[in-house]
């Protein structure tokens, strides 16, 4: 099948990332079918696009007289029937519950011709599990969104055991018609690669205030101020080359024996969830937080994720 070929897409769960994902695809001409189990939770997909589309517009992002273009072409289901009609491209946003993801993708193999793409948003199970229970295990894959996937253009497509090479790449070209900046990659690992590297520093950022080494606020400085900002430009890798790999292989020597390493979750995070301090749910995590504060640090990050939008754009053009 001709990625051109696709117009309908098929998004399951109307939740935070499917009414997301649902916009992303919308506002770039697709037609959407977005199902979920009753009229009520569909309101309330409905309700974060309005508003999601509110920030865009308030920042330029999209032009108001859109707006009614982009809402006609998201029709709301109730049935999987419904949402089959003419989509020749799933995405599952599900919760990450495995046995939920086999079920639906099972019953979804008898309202789609052979060639349709199936993909699951999951950021955390293996896609090859979620596939077991297809006919078709050639047509599955991963495309897991980052949130907020109206802000932020990441994709990671990852294929499972028997994910055929055409359905990676009709995945990963699809996601460059609706500009997304897709990572492929080539076999099955958990955790993708945006949770293995986040975590990798999450993991030396406990250890640093857990040693007593620095406090939470001035590792988090470190990044917000230092690697955060250059890496936004040059990731890891071109970093070294940037820095030379001889002085970063002569580094590695010297820190790598240093660093973390242990394979047990930090006191910092165990003991935060023993006492109830779930984060800015409870009112207090690692931090405290007030809803002020709360307030400030997502109006901040939304900001610099629409800077950076805007900056993508000025490149493209």
């Amino acid at each position: 099948m001709l990625v051109s070929e696709i117009s309908r897409i098929c998004i399951l769960g109307a939740g935070t990332m499917g009414s997301a994902i649902a916009l992303n695809f919308a506002s770039k001409g697709f037609e959407v079918n977005l199902y979920d189990i009753s009229d009520e939770a569909l309101e309330r997909g409905y309700s974060s696009i309005k508003n999601s589309l509110q920030v865009l517009i308030d920042n330029d992002l999209v032009k108001q007289d859109e707006i009614p273009g982009i809402m006609d072409r998201i029709k709301g289901c109730t049935t999987l029937e419904d949402a089959s009609e003419e989509a020749l491209f799933v995405i599952e946003c599900a919760p990450e519950k495995l046995e939920l993801k086999q079920k639906l993708f099972k019953d979804l193999e008898e309202y789609f011709p052979d060639d349709a793409i199936f993909a699951s948003n999951t950021s955390s199970l293996s896609p090859t599990k979620i596939a077991a229970l297809l006919f078709h295990k050639e047509r599955f894959t991963a495309s897991n969104f980052w949130n907020p996937a109206h802000l932020l253009p990441l994709v990671e497509i990852m294929p499972g055991e028997e994910t055929s090479m055409e359905t990676v790449l009709a995945a990963r070209d699809l996601m460059v018609r609706i500009d997304k900046k897709p990572v492929v990659l080539t076999r099955e690992t958990p955790g993708f690669l945006g949770n293995r590297l986040q975590f990798a520093l999450l993991r030396e950022a406990l250890y640093l205030v857990d040693s007593g080494i620095a406090t939470k606020e001035d590792v988090d400085a470190a990044v917000k101020y230092g690697i955060g900002r250059r890496l936004g430009d040059t990731g890891p890798l071109e970093t070294a080359d940037l820095g030379g790999t001889h002085v970063f292989s002569a580094i590695c020597d010297s820190l790598f024996s240093d660093l973390c390493n242990s394979d047990e979750v930090s006191s910092s995070l165990t003991e935060a969830v023993k006492n109830g301090h779930l984060g800015y749910t409870t009112g207090k995590g690692i931090y405290e937080w007030t809803e002020e504060e709360l307030a400030a640090v997502q109006r901040n990050r939304q900001r610099t994720l629409i800077d950076w939008l805007r900056r993508d754009k000025e490149r493209e053009e």
